[in-house]
Parts: C-alpha cells; sequence; structure tokens
C-alpha cells in the first residue's frame, strides 16, 4: 500500500444511505470508513487492471465493445417443473 504522504487528496460525496452501509461493512472487516473505502477502490483497480477481456475480443465497430457487457454473475440453472 501506498505510504500516507504520497497518497492523493480524492473527495468523494455520498449520500447518508451509502454511508451507513459502508460504516457497516467497514465495523464487519475491522476497517475505519476511510480504510473501507480505499480497499474498496484498490480492488477495483486490480480487477481493471488484470481485466484484458475485452482487449482480447476484436470487434467490427469500436462502440460495440465500449458499450457492451459481458455477461456476469450466476448462470441459470434448469428450472424445476412443479408438479
Amino acid at each position: 500500500m501506498l505510504r500516507k504522504d504520497k497518497m492523493p487528496d480524492i473527495t468523494i460525496t455520498i449520500d447518508d444511505e451509502a454511508k451507513k452501509v459502508l460504516s457497516v461493512r467497514a465495523k464487519k472487516n475491522m476497517f475505519t470508513l476511510r480504510e473501507q473505502i480505499e480497499d474498496i477502490l484498490r480492488q477495483s483497480a486490480l480487477r481493471t487492471k488484470n481485466s484484458n477481456k475485452m482487449a482480447e475480443i476484436k470487434f467490427d465497430d469500436r462502440l460495440i465493445g465500449i458499450f457492451s457487457r459481458e455477461k456476469r454473475g450466476r448462470k441459470n440453472g434448469k428450472k424445476k417443473s412443479k408438479k
């Protein structure tokens, strides 16, 4: 992690509800609110840095690559029919 004297100052504005959610998450992870936000940003930056999936796919139109998303999350399994 970067030393505090070399960290850039960034100001964000969040609503009270988001602050409550982040505070609960920080408490659960034994972080301060500031540390929790830093951790979330760090993880997001690492995921973005390590993600080259869009660069590997060749598109005919560049806009398709910009505005397209991969399907994420759980894959739908077979639904059980109720009899």
